[in-house]
């Protein structure tokens, strides 16, 4: 053999030894997960210092390591800004090596994130927005929407309401995406009933006052006064609706998005006989109790459907990373679209081309002082959902990779 030859061979050998390599456990000595949320905002209380409890939750009963090496875990607090959030998402992944980004309530964050992140082939699990673009128009490769959307919350809702009369309904629709998301779906769902919209009006992200959108609403001559908005908002325009006498003069309040953080927050003496949708509730089952006794004793409150849902995503992230033998994000990606994710938050679940997760939801019913059995005993399951009913077929989503 003639020395260029020799050298060739070798430095073949050496690529073919390098990529084996990368194909065989994680590519940079751990796998790392970072949880970007809301630790201190309007939606601290959905999905803020608990996200990160569930994650860690869900790191330690994985066993701490995976394919050999350890779990590491980020987190940080996006401040409800989409260029917070996007300069954090970068640093992660360029410098800080991070696999998987989950939690990101907040539809402007996600939206952002996903982006920014699917462009460097990073996986994100969202956990924390609602709008369904993060599935249809603004779909990814990379990108996985797991505990609920805009598509799925007015389904049960909605539907409750406009069989039981509610046929005239005015919005407060939280003024970013994520609210014009909910108020779209939920009119469609509300006139696909033979319902109809008689108004609607935009409040800013952070609102303290309601007063002058209560009043609009109130003098709409609505059935139903429905709020699009979420975590601090929404227990503030709730709040108020009482203290005027809204309910009491006969208009219904409907919460388009509640959380049990809100219903705690109200008191049960304020939000009794409220419904809503919501996809977990801790006391459904004996897993489901069982863990969120564990998470209560860790927080000191009982998890929000978004702090079950990042534990779920992130144990089938890490499982998904074991069955496929490496974090490169291609393999792992893959996995997670073969499998069926089965825990106290979902049963049977898996994770479609488009990136959504469809599952069974939940109309729920917020119970009186007299039923309540206990500081966390707020709800009741009125009916179950089933996800084909409650999600967006994928046949008729409109996500561009379905064409592909």
């Amino acid at each position: 053999m003639n020395k260029s030859f020799l050298t060739a061979l070798c430095a073949t050998g050496a690529l073919m030894f390098g990529a084996a390599q990368a194909a065989d456990g994680p590519s940079d000595g751990s796998v790392k997960v970072g949880v970007l949320t809301d630790m201190s905002g309007v939606y601290a209380a959905i999905e803020g210092p608990g996200s990160v409890i569930a994650a860690e939750m869900a790191i330690e009963d994985f066993g701490g390591e995976v394919l050999g090496q350890p779990i590491e875990l980020a987190s940080a607090d996006h401040q409800e800004k989409a260029d917070v959030a996007s300069s954090i998402a970068r640093r992660w992944i360029d410098r800080d090596n991070v696999d998987m980004i989950v939690g990101m309530v907040n539809s402007a964050v996600g939206l952002a994130v996903q982006g920014l992140a699917s462009d460097k082939q990073t996986i994100t699990m969202n956990t924390g927005a609602g709008s369904q673009e993060l599935t249809e128009s603004q779909c990814s490769k990379y990108g996985i929407h797991y505990v609920y959307d805009t598509y799925a919350l007015p389904v049960g809702t909605a539907t409750a309401m406009v069989e039981n009369g509610g046929k005239k309904w005015f919005f407060i629709t939280a003024d970013y995406t994520f609210g014009h998301s909910l108020q779209k779906s939920t009119a469609r769902v509300v006139r696909e009933l033979g319902g109809e919209v008689v108004g609607s009006v935009n409040a800013p992200l952070g609102t303290n006052d309601f007063s002058s959108y209560l009043l609009q609403a109130s003098s709409s001559g609505a059935d139903v006064i429905a709020l699009a908005n979420a975590g601090n908002d929404t227990v503030n325009a709730i709040k108020q609706a009482h203290e005027f006498g809204i309910v009491d003069r006969g208009q219904k309040l409907a919460g388009m998005l509640v959380f049990l953080s809100d219903v705690k927050a109200l008191g049960l003496e304020t939000a009794q006989g409220l419904q809503f949708t919501t996809a977990f509730y801790w006391d459904r089952t004996e897993k489901s109790r069982e863990w969120s006794q564990r998470f209560l004793d860790k927080h000191g409150e009982m998890p929000t459907m978004v702090d079950a849902g990042v534990y779920s995503a992130t144990l089938a992230y890490l499982k998904a990373v074991e069955a496929a033998g490496t974090d490169e994000a291609d393999a792992v990606r893959a996995e997670l679209g073969d499998m069926k994710i089965n825990d106290f938050f979902v049963t049977d679940g898996s994770i479609e081309p488009n990136g959504l997760m469809p599952h069974d939801m939940y109309l729920v019913r917020v119970k009186q002082p007299s039923e309540s059995e206990g500081p966390w005993d707020l709800l009741e399951v009125v009916s179950t959902i089933p996800a084909d009913q409650a999600y967006i077929a994928t046949e008729d989503s409109a996500c561009p990779l379905l064409g592909e």
